[in-house]
């Protein structure tokens, strides 16, 4: 299902806020963060290359060449609309070379807790893009363009979306110095289990979120809220990680819902066609997540353009991938 290296920062070190009691071992650098996502990206346009990527973080993560084409190509609107101001939209790309970072206790332990749809992924990577554009009379094309990407293999779509609307912004005034902030908050956070409500500090934010688990009841609203008490100000609650409008993704398609949904069930091959990556990656997500708690296993693509470097490998195939 598909829908139509510069600058590397040294790490920082220091750590915001008191050390935890769970603080990383030696051998294990990055170890909370990576339990939440790869790397994060952020991608510039070139006059003379087009996209380019601009910085890797943490900056001795490594993506192979095709990897940082694939980010590239897709962390920016591939159309020829005006529209200026902030995007937010999410792609999917395929892992090479093998895998690269070994997994840890916390992962397996909490794939095994973790509904089989919400799985981390073993072979692709999800990218959770906020791309900017706006008039900047500095710039020699006379416009600001760039795109915060994080590389996660997480699908949390509306966990990474509210974190992107909270320090992408930033990020765009401040550059890296608050990116390498952000980043050792996350290596703070405590791991992704199942069935546990997390406060996740961020930029002087508290994200509240339920991790679901196996045994969560499908027709039982969000948990209760919790430690309000000792949170000033109090936390933004994210009543899901990942479930999207359905109502709103579906509504110009609704007299189709039902065929759709037999599509998918399927496994036929689908392709959506859409006038920005926002609705393409929207749409795409809303299908594959038709059939939950069964899992999606044929292969998609939330956003996906003639660049894609397996865009003709998609195209010529006779069956469904």
């Amino acid at each position: 299902m598909d829908a139509g290296s510069g600058t590397r920062p040294h790490r920082a070190r220091g750590r915001l806020g008191a050390p935890s009691s769970g603080a990383r071992a030696p051998g294990a650098p990055w170890a909370r963060f990576s339990a939440w996502l790869e790397c994060v990206c952020v991608v510039t346009f070139d006059l003379e290359l087009g996209q380019a990527l601009e910085l890797v973080y943490p900056s001795d993560f490594r993506l192979t060449d095709k990897e940082k084409s694939s980010i590239c190509y897709l962390s920016f609107p591939d159309s020829h609309s005006g529209c200026l101001g902030d995007t937010q939209f999410s792609f999917r790309i395929r892992q090479c070379g093998g895998q690269r970072r070994p997994w840890h206790t916390d992962d397996r332990h909490c794939d095994s807790g973790t509904p089989a749809s919400l799985q981390r992924e073993r072979a692709h990577y999800f990218g959770y893009v906020h791309f900017r554009q706006v008039k900047d009379s500095s710039a020699r094309r006379g416009y600001f363009q760039k795109s915060l990407v994080l590389v996660s293999r997480l699908p949390f779509v509306r966990l990474f979306q509210a974190l992107l609307s909270l320090v992408a912004p930033e990020y765009f005034d401040k550059l890296t110095p608050c990116l390498e902030a952000v980043c050792n908050e996350i290596d703070q956070w405590p791991a992704p289990v199942p069935g546990q409500t997390l406060n996740l500090p961020v930029m002087g934010v508290v994200l509240q979120v339920h991790i679901p688990s196996r045994v969560d009841k499908p027709e039982s609203g969000p948990p209760a809220q919790r430690g309000h008490e000792n949170l000033l100000p109090a936390p933004v609650v994210l009543s899901s990680v990942h479930e999207l409008d359905l109502f709103r993704c579906f509504q110009p398609v609704l007299a189709h819902v039902q065929m759709l949904w037999e599509l998918v069930l399927l496994g036929e091959p689908l392709v959506v066609l859409a006038p920005s990556p926002a609705v393409s990656s929207e749409m795409v997500l809303a299908l594959t997540s038709c059939l939950q708690p069964l899992k999606f296993c044929c292969d998609y693509r939330p956003y996906f353009t003639v660049h894609d470097s397996e865009f003709k490998e998609f195209t010529t195939r006779t069956q469904a991938p």
